[in-house]
């Protein structure tokens, strides 16, 4: 029988404007996928034009600038709506989705189909529920005692997996797929028996604990930031805030 992570997996990711979920907008996206390892990966990617001015530093990150998404970007609500319908295909397929640090981008995308199309990202899932594998948490709790960071280009250092073109939205999917197959494999004896549904279940409780633990070292330092405990997508902010 063949396990979830030899057999076949979705990824998706995206670059952006910046780093806050609320106000910041996906410039690019990619959903990336592979039916088994080592077999040639399906791309779909999207360039957008998102109506705002990007900021110097995200574009010293991913590489695009303004002059770029307006020349050749989309705008923004039909790229979010084949982005939600493939992701909604990929769950009624059930075939797992791995997205690295998932409560920033499925936030973000959560975010940017309110803003553009009136509809929230949990409405695409109604039918199927999309199972979500976040290499982030699965490293952090299966080998919670590592130092170090633990970025997509830290992973795939410790994992031995290629890291080709980072900052691509393509390029970081892949990637993040490839280190949760060699997750997988490393820590065969503790997953191989859960299916990706349990394994979902089982990460929202597990980010939560890492969250409160980032939390406390904040408080310990005597930083103000606050730490979400929600995953893998966080609940819209009311009105007010």
């Amino acid at each position: 029988m063949t396990t979830w992570y030899e057999g076949p997996l979705a990824a998706f990711d995206t670059e952006t404007t910046g780093v806050d979920v609320e106000t910041d907008r996906i410039v690019s996206a990619a959903v990336v996928v592979q039916d088994a390892p080592g077999t040639r990966p399906r791309i779909t990617r999207w360039l957008v034009n998102p109506g705002v001015s990007v900021p110097e530093a995200a574009t010293a990150v991913h590489g695009l600038t303004d002059e770029h998404l307006q020349h050749n970007g989309r705008w923004p609500a039909p790229v979010m709506f084949e982005i939600a319908e493939q992701l909604a295909e990929h769950a009624a397929m059930g075939r797992p989705l791995v997205v690295m640090n998932a409560p920033f981008d499925l936030t973000l995308l959560d975010r940017e189909l309110r803003r553009h199309r009136a509809s929230s990202l949990d409405r695409w899932f109604e039918a199927s529920t999309l199972h979500v594998l976040d290499p982030r948490v699965l490293d952090k709790h299966l080998d919670r005692y590592r130092k170090g960071r633990r970025t997509l280009t830290d992973l795939c250092a410790h994992y031995g997996v290629t890291l080709e073109g980072a900052h691509d939205a393509a390029a970081d999917a892949l990637a993040a797929l490839d280190v949760v197959r060699a997750v997988g494999r490393r820590f065969a004896t503790r997953l191989e028996r859960l299916t990706p549904a349990e394994l979902h279940t089982l990460q929202a409780t597990w980010h939560a604990a890492q969250a409160r633990g980032l939390q406390a070292w904040f408080a310990r330092s005597g930083s103000e930031e606050t730490v979400s405990t929600d995953w893998p997508l966080r609940p819209e902010l009311p009105a007010a805030a």
